[in-house]
This record gives C-alpha cells, structure tokens and sequence, in this order.
C-alpha cells in the first residue's frame, strides 16, 4: 500500500489509498483535454492505473451515460451540462470544497448553479471559442462578419457540428443571448445562419486536421486547439469582436464511480498547482487554479486569447442550462442542419 502525498502538504488516508490502489481509474474526457504526464504522474505516485475514453461534445457523453456506461468515473462536463447531470442524479457529491487544497481555486470559477459551492465537482479547465485561420489563405480575420467575408471570396471555413456553438454564432450577430429561450430571438438565430450556411464548407470537429493540411482556410473552434500550432505562424486564433462563448469544464464524479476513492485523489491530485499549471502548458486551457497561473509558461501568460483581459470578458457568454427551452435548440439545429 502506498500513502502519498496530497495538495499543499495533506496526506491521503491509508484507507483511500488501499480501496483506490486495488482498481483502475476510468477517465471520460474531452479529446485531448488532459496532460498525458498528469495521468502518468498520478499513477507513479499511486499505483493507481488510469484509462481514458474520449468523446467531442457534452451530448455524446451524455448519452453514453444514459445508455448504461457504469465503468467510468470521472467525466469532465461543461457548467450546464454538470447542472444538468446534477438534476438527473448521474454526480456523486465529493465535497471536494472541503479539501485543504480548494482554497486555491478561484471563486469565479464557481459557475454552476446546481452547485454553486463545488460539494460534487472541481472547476477544470476554461477558454474562449473563437476562429482559427491562416492569415496567407483568408487575410486578417477580426471576427465573424471577417470570416463569412472570406469565405465568399473563396476561403473555405467549418463551424463546429454543434448545436450550442453554432447557434450561439446566430444569436450573438442578432445581438441575443446564447441563452435566449425567446421564440423571436431563435427564429432571427436560424435566419442569419441560413443566409450564411452557403458559405459553411462544413460542420466538423476535425477542422484542425483540416486546416493543417491546408483543405480549411479558417475554422470555428475551441482555444485549445493553439496546441496543433505552435509550429505555424501563419495560422492564428481570435476572440471575434462581435462577442464569443466561453466554456469551463469540470471534474466530476460518476454516482455509479466503481473506484469512488481513487475519483477523489485524482481531484485532490489535481487541486496541486503544478498539476493544473501542466495541464495548461499543453491544452493552451485557461485554469481555475489562481497560484497555478504563475506557473504557466510566459508564453502562454502573455498569450491575450488564453489569459483573457477583462476587457475581452466583457464580450464573452457560458451556456447555462435551458430546462425545457432546449426543444427550440433542437428544432433550430434540425433546421440548420438539413436546410439546402
């Protein structure tokens, strides 16, 4: 049996340690979400060995969930998808915010309603979805009417095959919320993004491949998508003037967990800042983290579309969840999705 030491300084229990070490620990993440030397630091430290499973949007883990996946314990939800697990019973309460280590997390960080105090989930990771484009194929790209703009000159572009994000692009050039559940404000949504879909070569979530291929000249797309680029300047990422959304995932704690001991470590693990600063220096994620952030890279530091300034904040929106106001999500999208 192996005791080990935890964030800041506090000792797991023997006990958590036996009952955890016995197991694997089953993570259901986001694709390329997490640090692959987290997971092998973890398992030095523990003994504990870790599997992954990934998935590209909250609906897809979701409905693996639904259908029956016990052997996962730990997935990795955005705020309002988290809400929404919370309202289905499917998150075990960890009380993590009472863990010595939580005193580092920022209260801003704290964004879900269902729980507002973090008693079942840790904040994760947050960033900005924005445009990423090569400068040489589309010229300069400022924001969404810049990028429709360069497709009617010939660039190609994608937006993402998902519903909240795309039309979250339609309320937010109609000047709406991204969680307007008002018909009008859905209808104008559906409108603007029909009179661009012309445009949209594609809804994907492999626009990176594309766009490093050279297939894309610009794409809609998730911050962290920075990590496919460090190598190509002429490639560059924008928060789009007109407004954007922002995301934060959290670590959660499955109710049906096998391995509900060795769940809590690994957030305890994570609570380390040295942890959750690695887990920056190769995302390209915002962290929830505060003494973490002065332990990024410099680049990443000064890096505007990642350590987002206040003033950028202003224009950025985090879905919420819609209750019954989703069915119009759902009609628009179907819209979208099969109009020719």
């Amino acid at each position: 049996m192996k005791v080990y030491a935890l964030a800041l300084g506090l000792m797991a229990s023997a006990a958590s340690i036996q009952a955890a070490g016995a197991e694997t620990l089953a993570l259901y993440n986001w694709g390329d979400y997490i640090n692959p030397e987290i997971l092998a630091g973890f398992t030095a430290e523990t003994g504990i060995e870790v599997t992954l499973d990934t998935y590209s949007s909250n609906e897809e883990m979701l409905a693996k969930i639904q259908a029956g996946a016990t052997g996962y314990d730990i997935v990795f939800p955005s705020v309002h998808m988290n809400d929404i697990m919370l309202k289905l019973g499917l998150l075990e309460k960890t009380d993590i915010n009472l863990s010595p280590g939580f005193a580092a997390i920022d209260p801003a960080n704290l964004r879900s309603k269902e729980d507002p105090d973090s008693a079942y989930c840790l904040p994760y990771a947050w960033g900005t979805v924005g445009i990423f484009y090569n400068e040489k194929v589309t010229g300069p790209i400022t924001g969404w009417a810049d990028y429709f703009a360069a497709a009617e000159k010939g660039a190609k572009v994608t937006l993402l095959d998902d519903m909240r994000e795309v039309v979250a692009v339609g309320l937010i050039m109609t000047g709406k919320s991204v969680n307007s559940t008002d018909p009008a404000d859905l209808q104008g949504a559906v409108d603007y993004l029909l009179s661009q879909k012309s445009k949209v070569a594609a809804f994907t979530y492999d626009s990176m491949s594309m766009l490093t291929s050279g297939d894309i000249g610009a794409a809609h797309f998730f911050v962290g998508g920075n990590v496919f680029f460090t190598q190509t300047p002429d490639v560059k990422y924008v928060i789009p003037v007109e407004g954007a959304t922002m995301y934060q995932e959290n670590i959660c704690v499955l109710k049906t967990a096998p391995n509900k001991a060795a769940a809590k470590a690994f957030m305890e693990f994570y609570l380390r800042p040295e942890i959750a600063a690695l887990n920056v220096a190769q995302q390209f994620n915002g962290t929830a983290n505060v003494p973490a952030r002065d332990l990024v890279p410099d680049f990443i530091k000064q890096n505007p579309t990642i350590n987002v300034p206040a003033e950028t904040l202003t224009r950025l929106q985090i879905f919420e969840d819609l209750g019954a106001g989703l069915k119009l999500y759902d009609r628009a999208w179907n819209t979208i999705r099969t109009a020719q």
